[in-house]
């Protein structure tokens, strides 16, 4: 029997500059109950309006939440990697990386989050000639009280694809210097189509030397290709959004068969233009979202929310959103427990 449910509308969409997506659907309580791990996170793409505020305060830059709300919308991908690039703009000392990171644990154990893998873009460090040790020092500090709170951070370092595989060497460089046993992962993101995956082989091999777990983000906007690539180029272990698999029925057979799960962000899909990419179809819903199709075809797939701020989400709302798709509350306790059954920090 289901417990009671909890029934909310959430728009799905950017806040202007684009058409809302309705959804209204009700969530098992035993599923909104439940804890949970988030694997698809990054600490950039959790900075909320009011703290992006304080920051450019810090910083001699007047800016109210609502210009942050502004900036906060787009509908492609282009302009969401401009609004990345922008409010990491405010992130220029410890301080500040420390401020946004007890932000986030706030939020994380605000929706019953308990285990987290955050991605920290140590690529765009570099980029803004900052000290990436001292940032992650300050981080650590910052969140290594909300241990006793229940909730327990691990870190995966990020390169930017299109910066390059010397970059993302040096991000793989600086996660051995760190000497932490919370860095878990070493991953790539950014623009897929900027360089070829087999640039970036050398900076992998070593992350594996290194012991650190390996993911890249692929199938976002790219084709089921990239992800193949990742996979057997590159030994990824997990694949950061990878919804383009659904393209292909042989790929989902083997990342079904070697266990790889990808890492789902609906709400991020839409809002970037990914999804009606993927579909063809730019005025593509929410309803149209391969999700279910992936995890009915054995693929193992995890539920996240990527840059939670940035597109105006929450890890509930994602679940409501995957409700919304027809997923049964046994499919949707799947994807609960695959956000621990994947996670590379926790022992198996």
């Amino acid at each position: 029997m289901l417990g009671s449910r909890r029934c909310r509308g959430k728009r799905f969409g950017p806040p202007e500059g684009g058409r809302y997506i309705i959804i209204v659907n009700s969530l098992p309580e035993r599923i909104a109950s439940l804890a949970k791990a988030e694997l698809h996170i990054h600490l950039e793409g959790s900075i909320r309006p009011a703290i992006a505020s304080q920051l450019a305060k810090r910083h001699g830059v007047k800016l109210d939440e609502e210009g942050v709300r502004r900036r906060y919308a787009y509908t492609n991908f282009a302009g969401f990697l401009d609004a990345f690039k922008w409010v990491t703009s405010f992130l220029r000392d410890p301080a500040d990386f420390a401020m946004v990171a007890a932000d986030l644990a706030e939020q994380l154990l605000e929706q019953k989050v308990v285990y987290a893998e955050v991605t920290l873009s140590v690529g765009v460090m570099f980029l803004r000639q900052q000290r990436a040790e001292a940032n992650f020092e300050a981080i650590l500090a910052a969140t290594a009280p909300y241990e006793k709170r229940g909730l327990r951070m691990n870190w995966i370092f990020d390169a930017v694809r299109q910066f390059g595989a010397k970059a993302a060497m040096r991000v793989v460089e600086t996660a051995r210097r760190c000497t932490s046993p919370k860095i878990v992962a070493f991953g790539i993101g950014g623009d897929e189509l900027s360089l070829p995956t087999a640039d970036f082989r050398a900076a992998y091999e070593r992350a594996a030397e290194y012991g650190l777990h390996r993911l890249m983000h692929a199938g976002e906007i790219g084709g089921p290709d990239k992800i193949r690539e990742a996979v057997e180029l590159l030994g990824a272990e997990r694949i950061g959004h990878g919804i383009a698999a659904f393209h292909d029925e042989g790929l989902m057979e083997m990342l079904a068969e070697r266990r790889i799960p990808l890492e789902v962000c609906p709400a991020s899909n839409l809002r970037t233009g990914a999804l009606g990419l993927q579909r063809g179809d730019k005025t593509a819903t929410m309803a149209e979202h391969p999700l279910p199709e992936l995890l009915r075809k054995g693929v193992p797939v995890t539920l996240s929310t990527d840059d939670p701020a940035m597109f105006h989400t929450s890890l509930e709302d994602e679940f409501r959103a995957a409700r919304s798709m027809g997923l049964t509350e046994e499919e949707l306790g799947m994807l609960v427990e695959n956000g621990f059954r994947y996670a590379f920090g926790l022992s198996k």
